[in-house]
């Protein structure tokens, strides 16, 4: 199931029923699991380990080193789960030293054509990143988050669990989990009402979530005393929990 001219290096350990197309090139220090596919012109380069049943398109470098000036060919790595799809075009780079030397790529998520994900960047799982969304380095990407065509993330910016980006995005500061936000530079516009009906929150939930959000962004209050005021409604919504430990969480600021 490796076509005669793709080029794999001896010492990759590759599955049994893997699929590896011509002219992909599989480097040194490359593990992947089983039943993945790798389509023509692909590159691959380690120390990376793919899980099983990924679908990595053509014209894709997946394991690059990072282009970051700091970088002095450490042996860093890029972690890859199980059954995500990485469309064409797709460029991923291994971490660097200053960080946790270590790229991390979650479960079941779907990377459309010539999406970026740089160095160090954290993405969970389930989560959509459209055509040209771009992730500079440190970026941190929660379970669910969907960004939009040609989204933009500056470095260490925080994307919480559910949050979604409108297209064209710019994105400089923390997104609290359940936010949907637009705008360059981004701004925060409601809670995604949407995304979360279709992954089954109740009514009530989301209801709590969207007096949650009031709070935070419509009242004009500091978010200390906004998040004094959330904590009062964990009993009737635990969700709600999950917005404030996104908050606290955040080390640039919230867009806001």
């Amino acid at each position: 199931m490796i076509h005669e001219q793709a080029i794999v290096d001896p010492s990759a350990v590759i599955a049994d029923d893997v699929t590896i197309g011509p002219w992909s090139l599989i480097g040194p220090n490359v593990e992947i699991g089983q039943g993945t596919i790798i389509e023509p012109h692909v590159v691959i380069r380690g120390p990376t380990t793919i899980g099983a049943n990924n679908h990595i398109y053509q014209f894709s470098s997946v394991g690059e080193a990072t282009p970051d000036l700091k970088y002095r060919d450490e042996p860093t790595r890029l972690t890859i789960g199980d059954n995500n799809v990485i469309r064409e075009n797709v460029t991923i780079h291994r971490g660097t030293v200053q960080d946790r030397s270590e790229t991390i790529i979650g479960n079941n998520n779907l990377l459309m054509a010539y999406v970026h994900i740089g160095h160090d960047s954290v993405i969970g799982n389930n989560t959509i990143l459209v055509n040209n969304a771009a992730l500079a380095g440190h970026v941190h990407v929660g379970d669910w988050a969907i960004l939009s065509g040609y989204t933009l993330v500056h470095q260490f910016c925080k994307i919480g669990a559910h949050a979604f980006s409108g297209m064209g995005t710019g994105i400089g500061k923390d997104v609290p989990a359940y936010v949907t936000v637009s705008g360059s530079p981004a701004e925060a516009k409601t809670i995604n009402i949407e995304g979360l009906r279709r992954r089954g929150f109740s009514a009530d939930a989301i209801n709590q979530l969207r007096r949650a959000f009031k709070i935070v962004y419509r009242q004009s209050l500091t978010l200390d005393i906004a998040l004094q005021r959330l904590e009062s409604m964990l009993a009737e919504t635990p969700e709600v929990q999950v917005l404030i430990d996104s908050i606290r969480a955040s080390e640039r600021g919230i867009v806001r």
